[in-house]
């Protein structure tokens, strides 16, 4: 049996270009998001941030990672979906530069939250913009919850999964 991947094993590209190493988030609980600004649950940009400031301090990290591949939903630059968030939902959660999260060129953290396996955390591709992933303190994803899951709906499972010691 191998060591088992943790989010600590990958490395993103921040919104504005740089390159983050996602161990920078172990100990804290992360809710990692796949988003779009042109999608009928764009919306849930203002849930997300509300889970930000409600647990923020806490220990949560949000990480948002737009994505084009759902009918270009996201169609914009790096600089214009920053914009986006800004003005209109107020974002202050980490974004990251634009990733496909299915098919051969997935983001490598899509590759592996898809073929996650457990009871909560169906495998298989992302289905549709803001697919929610829950993980713990370890970098181990805890559950996954489709596009339609409202953020205010998996509070009660963030704050268990800050409750759980690290």
């Amino acid at each position: 049996m191998g060591v088992m991947t943790t989010l600590a094993d990958f490395t993103a590209t921040t919104i504005s270009g740089r390159d983050q190493q996602l161990a920078d988030h172990l100990g804290s609980v992360v809710l990692v998001v796949n988003t779009a600004s042109k999608c009928g649950l764009t919306p849930q940009y203002a849930g997300l941030q509300d889970l930000h400031e409600r647990f923020g301090e806490q220990g949560l990290s949000v990480l948002g990672f737009p994505c084009d591949q759902f009918m270009h939903q996201e169609p914009g630059t790096e600089a214009e979906i920053s914009e986006f968030c800004q003005v209109n939902y107020g974002v202050g959660f980490p974004m990251f530069a634009k990733v496909e999260v299915n098919g051969e060129d997935a983001h490598p953290l899509f590759q592996w939250l898809t073929s996650a396996q457990g009871e909560q955390i169906p495998a298989g591709d992302i289905e549709w913009n803001f697919a929610k992933f829950l993980l713990g303190r370890d970098g181990t994803v805890l559950r996954r919850y489709a596009p339609a899951v409202e953020p205010a709906d998996i509070a009660d499972d963030i704050e268990s999964a800050l409750a759980a010691q690290a």
